[in-house]
């Protein structure tokens, strides 16, 4: 029987893969690297690199009980692969070749991750294991989250080299066009919450380069269909130099600047990447600590990217035991982690006039999704 396209990009051998280590996670290892990995969510749960000073770091926000990610109360796709359509969708509805469907309104009245069974709820295969590389499979049916319809097979490789987290992803939709947008979900403290003076990342500085525009947002963190510039100074421009994450407190538009229904304070906007010709192979953002010394570079093809502060982070996420310092009570605060996604514009597929439905809607005889992520980690 010959085997389709997808079939055979996606059918990975049953062969049989090493079970976890005793802490129930799977440990990649290179020079200046070690990332920790669970099949839930296809999630990293651990990364080390060391500091200015050499100590070695966690510096991903993530459980040291790895049985804990599927029943944790807080679930805040830590370190996750949400999917099949990451963030949110407005209105949790959309049209698809004259049909409306409608999501899981699991965000005020918008979908977001595809509702309370995406991607980053799930369980992944284990395909393919070795020291250095992990691969997670996932076949999702039509419908398990609501409002998704046809089946999608989908494959995430994590892997790490010198100093380096590198990670794609692939996916295709067999049977049916669908919605199809993916991402990774890590959440950083580069200090690991261990600086004497602060739990936060307030101190940590953000550069994004490419980002002169954004996503346009309602009071409820929804898209409005603008494509608002960022004038130079403003409490959201990261692209005319780098800038401390808090350094806009003081500005009015802080309370408010990343939905105002809720009052989020800081950010949890989308950047679009406008990158001209030659500037594919630079840096898409760059964020370091003065006081760890850790930098990480982030590269990608993804032609946006989220920042998030942690504004909701609401106390009840327990550290893990290699983290935190005089100045942690054992518990993520608000801003104290920072997540930055590289994806596809939020909530393309009711924004035709953007001309990203090509990129974010999927199905038979369309190629493949696929996308790279990855995080260059050094010292400063």
């Amino acid at each position: 029987m010959k085997l389709s396209a997808a079939t055979t990009l996606f059918s990975l051998a049953l062969a049989t893969v090493p079970p976890p280590g005793p802490d129930g996670k799977y440990t990649l290892t290179a020079p200046g690297i070690t990332a920790k990995f669970i099949p839930y969510a296809a999630c990293i749960t651990n990364l080390l690199v060391p500091d200015k000073n050499g100590t070695l770091r966690d510096i991903i926000l993530g459980y040291d009980n790895a049985s804990f990610y599927p029943v944790d109360p807080n679930h805040s796709d830590y370190g996750a692969v949400p999917g099949r359509y990451a963030n949110r969708i407005k209105d949790h509805t959309y049209v698809l070749n004259g049909t409306r469907y409608f999501t899981e309104a699991n965000d005020g009245n918008g979908t977001l991750h595809s509702g309370t069974n995406g991607w980053s709820h799930r369980v992944w295969n284990v395909s393919a294991v070795s020291n250095t590389s992990i691969t997670f499979s996932i076949t999702d049916v039509g419908n398990s989250s609501l409002g998704m319809p046809g089946t999608v097979m989908g494959s995430v490789t994590h892997s790490v080299s010198n100093s380096s987290w590198h990670t794609t992803i692939a996916a295709h939709a067999v049977d049916h066009v669908t919605p199809l947008m993916l991402t990774t979900h890590p959440y950083w403290n580069l200090d690991a919450f261990a600086n004497p003076d602060t739990d936060l990342i307030l101190n940590h500085t953000l550069s994004l380069p490419f980002g002169k525009r954004m996503i346009g947002i309602d009071e409820n963190t929804e898209s409005t269909g603008e494509l608002p510039t960022v004038p130079k100074g403003d409490i959201n421009d990261f692209w005319s130099a780098p800038k401390m994450i808090g350094a806009s407190m003081g500005d009015a538009r802080w309370v408010g600047n990343c939905g105002t229904a809720g009052g989020c304070a800081g950010y949890n906007n989308q950047w679009l990447v406008d990158r001209g010709s030659g500037e594919e192979e630079m840096p898409i953002a760059t964020l370091s600590s003065g006081w760890s010394g850790i930098k990480w570079d982030l590269y990608s093809d993804q032609p946006g990217i989220v920042v998030y502060s942690c504004h909701w982070m609401g106390g009840g996420n327990q550290l893990k035991a290699a983290q935190g310092g005089k100045a942690s009570n054992g518990f993520v605060r608000k801003d104290g982690c920072v997540a930055v996604e590289p994806q596809d514009w939020i909530d393309g597929i009711n924004h035709p006039e953007w001309n990203r439905t090509q990129y974010q809607i999927n199905g038979p005889g369309m190629p493949p999704f696929s996308s790279f992520i990855q995080y260059k980690f050094s010292t400063v």
